[in-house]
């Protein structure tokens, strides 16, 4: 799922604060790896993708389901739609706001 949020003067590092998400880095396009565990365990979690534009932050959501499964490859079971992921970025829209 895609959406944007607009905020003013925030940082990868103070956004994920807020909407309680780990940085797992920022590649040099200025792009936020993010994610949050949703039982404790590493997997399964939501996963975003952060790009920042002027004011507004470019956010694509998905739950991983699982690590990759084969070996050289970044692919895994992802969800990236439905009613968990409307309400995570609904979650990421009220603390943002």
């Amino acid at each position: 799922m895609e959406f944007s949020i607009k905020i003013k003067n925030e940082t990868f590092a103070t956004l994920s604060r807020k909407i309680g998400y780990k940085v797992m880095g920022i590649n040099p396009g200025e792009e936020a790896n993010m994610v949050r565990d949703l039982s404790g365990r590493r997997y399964p979690r939501f996963h975003i993708y952060i790009k920042r534009k002027d004011d507004d932050f470019l956010i694509s959501l998905h739950i991983d389901q699982k690590f990759a499964s084969y070996e050289g490859s970044n692919r895994h079971s992802g969800e990236y739609d439905g009613e968990v992921i409307e309400q995570e970025a609904e979650r990421i829209r009220l603390l943002t706001n």
